[in-house]
């Protein structure tokens, strides 16, 4: 988008957009009409009297740009509609459950799925969330749980290994910069991996909750009580509203083949193309060729099937969209920029590492943007921390954990959209359960980072 090209700073009104979508979203409790308000409160900060036809632009500009995510999304919705409804997510279950079988054991094996499918954070949302759905139905495991255990190892791990898509993007950012001499991009990435504390910490207490050591507290708490007291999964709206997501009575497992094979075929495919697209059209065309030789869904069941998964998945698809125009504006009236000079001259070698977390976890949150955060953010931390005296690792690893912090705890990202779509969800639901338990390893972060500099300056 041309008008993004050169940016003006707006000062502080360039926070007005961000504001105004968490306080309505908290008012509301509704995601998708509050990114869109923000939208429009950034496009009169931008345009003002012409806002309509910026905003319009931008909008329209966004879809045309997004039509890899509009495919993406709704041929997920396809491959889990088919994958449920075709019993092959139930075969999946009944060997799943001979591994997990007690309620801990499950919520455990959902952890170790998350960390084993570290190559892509969509990847890991998808395949774990719909993996696990009839396992921890069964053990009485509320879907917010699913989706906090799901999400909080999902950016988490790809942070930490470099082979994933997180950490060839962010290595390739570095090497971009080049201001650590002899070092490339790769190696300088390895060497920062000790220093994304949060990251750490953040895999870490997902089984300290699994296990009972941190108790469960606030909506989370509330939300294990009720699956336990009145078998239901998901909020009580869902069920008032019929909108709760179920495999029929009449759906009987099939092998479980019938789900491992698309889903390597869709990592392997992903992996090797480096193309989630590609993968999952081939997955899905994998997928209805087994269950065809089978008799199990006809060509007809199939088209149904591709056209049910796009409907599913268009509010994921909008909300999504949405955010991303948010993002356009932010980066048009100069956000990140502005925030990062704002505190450039508070900052000492001591408190580098905390508040460069702080601040760029703040932004990953606010923006939704989180490889979009990282890449304004390298070009001006990394060389004000190499002027500070500052190990230059230190700072690629707070950076890296504060955007894996956004991915986590943004409630309108599209990690968090595409967490929700898997596991059933509304983002709104995940964000009062989740964001309570994700402020732990946050707290926790802040104070490792602290005590990090300190130790090191």
């Amino acid at each position: 988008m041309e008008a993004l090209e050169t940016i003006e700073t707006y000062g502080i009104i360039s926070l007005l957009p961000v504001a105004v979508v968490i306080v309505t979203a908290i008012i509301t409790k509704r995601a998708l009409e509050s990114l869109i308000l923000g939208t429009f409160v950034g496009a009169i900060i931008f345009a003002k009297s012409a806002w309509w036809g910026t905003w319009f632009d931008y909008t329209l500009t966004e879809i045309g740009d997004s039509a890899y995510y509009i495919i993406m999304f709704g041929m997920f919705g396809a491959m889990i509609r088919i994958l449920q409804y075709s019993g092959s997510a139930l075969g999946f279950a009944d060997i799943g459950a001979k591994l997990a079988n007690s309620r801990k054991k499950t919520m455990i094996f959902t952890w170790v799925l998350g960390i084993i499918i570290f190559v892509e954070d969509y990847l890991n949302a998808l395949g774990v969330g719909v993996a696990m759905q009839t396992l921890t139905d069964k053990w009485k495991i509320s879907r917010e749980y699913l989706a906090f255990i799901v999400n909080s190892t999902g950016a988490a791990v790809c942070i930490l290994v470099p082979f994933s898509s997180w950490g060839i993007l962010y290595a390739a950012q570095v090497e971009e910069v080049g201001v650590i001499e002899g070092v490339s991009g790769f190696s300088a990435y390895v060497q920062a991996i000790p220093f994304m504390l949060y990251a750490w910490i953040a895999v870490l207490v997902v089984p300290l909750f699994i296990l009972g050591i941190i108790p469960l507290f606030g909506p989370m708490k509330k939300a294990e009580e009720r699956v336990a007291q009145t078998g239901r999964v998901f909020p009580d709206y869902h069920y008032d509203e019929g909108a709760a997501v179920a495999v029929t009575d009449e759906t009987k497992p099939s092998s479980a083949w019938n789900f491992i094979i698309p889903m390597v075929v869709l990592i392997a495919i992903a992996i090797y193309t480096a193309d989630i697209v590609l993968g999952v059209i081939i997955s899905v065309v994998v997928a209805f060729v087994m269950l065809f030789v089978q008799k199990l869904m006809t060509l007809g069941q199939f088209c149904d099937h591709i056209v049910g998964g796009f409907k599913d998945m268009l509010y994921v698809t909008m909300l999504v969209l949405a955010a991303f125009v948010l993002q356009d504006f932010n980066d048009a009236l100069g956000l990140t920029p502005y925030v990062i000079d704002s505190v450039a001259p508070i900052l000492s070698p001591a408190l580098f590492p905390a508040v460069t977390f702080l601040v760029i976890a703040g932004l990953a949150f606010a923006t939704g943007s989180f490889w979009g955060v990282a890449a304004i953010s390298f070009p001006i931390i990394l060389p004000l921390a190499i002027a500070l005296g500052v190990n230059p690792f230190m700072a690629i690893g707070a950076v890296a954990a504060a955007t894996a912090f956004g991915s986590h705890a943004c409630f309108y990202s599209d990690a968090v959209t595409v967490t929700c779509a898997a596991t059933g969800l509304k983002n709104m639901d995940y964000a009062r359960t989740a964001i309570p338990l994700i402020a732990v390893p946050f707290v926790l972060g802040i104070v490792a980072y602290l005590i990090l500099g300190i130790v090191m300056a």
